[in-house]
């Protein structure tokens, strides 16, 4: 795997070994426009490598060394998972500028990336995911068009898919023990939910990042059968 070197200054030594990997997109409109931008002092925003649209992989931080692209964030206990992953941005517009399909050619790049990746660090397949699971309220990266199962069957991340569960959809406003269920379902996988029983803005948000990881069919932050069904297929396979 040929990597071109683009050094960052934006970084700073890490206080704990990588065990999380943690997928972007750069939501710029160019590649070009997002390695200058990850490079630049007065951004304070970096990540460890940039993969583009036609599978080049550029390298801008050490391994070693802390990159700053995940913000304020948690993942199974985890804060500010800056210390504990490696950063991985996939040029793609995004959301804002014109999200569309990641082309073959950079996603087995980033596939080839990972497993190289995980050749020098303990990373879990659970320990695999998007900017939008670590940072649910503030970012939708690297959104439902990112293949998260064809990532799997290569052997990086999880999936699983099961019939839908019985019971109505729940969503923002209700209350109750299916709440209390579904956040601590959640919360057990990885994200920051702590049970309350009440199905708030905050589970909204995190039951979206869920669909853009995991039931990419559907991303409307309602907790219907087949996202509950999904989240207790995933928890059987993670445990």
């Amino acid at each position: 795997m040929n990597l071109i070197e683009a050094p960052s200054p934006n970084f700073d030594p890490r206080t704990t070994t990588p065990s999380i990997i943690v997928l972007h997109y750069t939501g710029m409109k160019s590649g070009e426009a997002a390695i200058a931008r990850l490079r630049d002092p007065e951004a304070r925003v970096s990540s460890h490598y940039v993969v583009e649209e036609d599978g080049r992989i550029f390298r801008l931080v050490p391994e070693e060394r802390r990159a700053w692209h995940a913000g304020v964030s948690f993942w199974r206990g985890r804060r500010n998972v800056n210390g504990d992953s490696i950063g991985i941005e996939i040029v793609n517009p995004g959301h804002e500028w014109g999200y569309r399909a990641f082309p073959e050619a950079q996603i087995e790049a980033v596939i080839a990336l990972i497993a190289d990746i995980r050749t020098r660090w303990d990373i879990e397949d659970r320990d695999i995911v998007g900017h939008s699971d670590v940072a649910p309220t503030r970012k939708d990266d690297p959104g439902e068009l990112f293949p998260w199962r064809r990532l799997s069957e290569a052997g990086h991340g999880i999936w699983a898919e099961w019939p839908a569960a019985p019971g109505n959809p729940i969503g923002e406003g209700e209350e109750g023990a299916a709440v209390f269920a579904l956040q601590a379902g959640l919360t057990r996988l990885g994200y920051d939910l702590p049970p309350s029983g009440k199905f708030d803005a905050a589970t909204t948000a995190v039951v979206r990042a869920f669909q853009r990881h995991w039931r990419p069919e559907g991303v409307d932050g309602i907790a219907d059968g087949e996202t509950r069904a999904r989240l207790i297929a995933l928890l059987r396979v993670a445990a």
